[in-house]
């Protein structure tokens, strides 16, 4: 597909600055409590009692997340849709008993913006998920991951309001 090969040949950029070694420091703040520190001096709490931080479980999610929508708005941009707005509300559910993977994870995307067509959107998450999504392909592969989305596309003066489903 030539579209595809000219998404590869432009992902030299972000994709091509990832650092091979991640690093990171954790320490234990207070009962367990733990203060995390990214490489980058990026720093956040984590709390298994919700008081003070997130749970670790819940930065896995998110990172999920932030690594498709990265993914996703890139290639969209790069198939000429102009965007104007992204948002991704995310849901897990976990297995009850331990160890408490996830056992699926749905996310819908409300994207807006000029030059969307259904076609675009499942290309560019197909893209994510089957190569370029580092956190996706980190993951369990019995983990279901369930894309929805919802497109206003502004040079129609409006979405449909309808959602569909990709599935992994």
């Amino acid at each position: 597909m030539e579209e595809t090969a000219g998404l590869e040949a432009e992902l030299t950029g972000y994709k091509a600055k990832i650092p091979l070694i991640n690093k990171g420091t954790l320490t234990l703040d207070k009962d367990l409590i733990f203060a995390a520190r990214t490489q980058r001096g990026y720093e956040f709490e984590y709390d298994p009692k919700f008081e003070w931080g997130c749970s670790p479980t819940e930065t896995l999610m998110m990172s999920l997340a932030g690594c498709l929508a990265i993914d996703v708005v890139s290639f969209l941009r790069k198939m000429k849709a102009g965007i104007t707005a992204f948002k991704m509300d995310v849901s897990g559910q976990r297995n009850p008993d331990p160890p408490q993977f996830y056992k699926s994870i749905e996310m819908t995307m409300h994207i807006s913006g000029k030059g969307l067509t259904p076609k675009k959107v499942q290309r560019a998450v197909a893209l994510s998920q089957e190569k370029y999504c580092s956190v996706y392909h980190t993951l369990r592969k019995d983990l279901r991951v369930d894309v929805k989305y919802d497109i206003t596309d502004e040079d129609q003066g409006g979405g449909d309001g309808k959602e569909k489903l990709l599935g992994v």
